[in-house]
């Protein structure tokens, strides 16, 4: 009898897993970003969303290099974004 080949790997099912938690932060960033007044805050979250931002195309980039292909709805879940 032959195996079948799992869904996805770790890895595969780890990379998910990090777009999403990424993709969380990213818009928490957004959000802190529209809600504060100061200027340090200001350059602070600017600083979080630059940072989320690069994680998640670095993130985007490593998925297409593994060929990864991800429904909608599994990066959606949960997202404001």
């Amino acid at each position: 009898m032959k195996k079948d080949k799992p869904c996805m790997t770790y890895e595969e099912k780890y990379l998910i897993s990090e777009l999403e938690q990424t993709k969380n932060a990213l818009a928490a960033a957004y959000s802190s970003f529209e809600n504060v007044t100061d200027p340090d805050l200001i350059d602070s979250c600017i600083y979080q969303v630059n940072s989320a931002q690069k994680r998640y195309k670095f993130l985007l980039e490593r998925a297409k290099e593994a060929n990864l292909t991800i429904k909608c709805e599994i990066i959606n879940r949960g997202s404001t974004l």
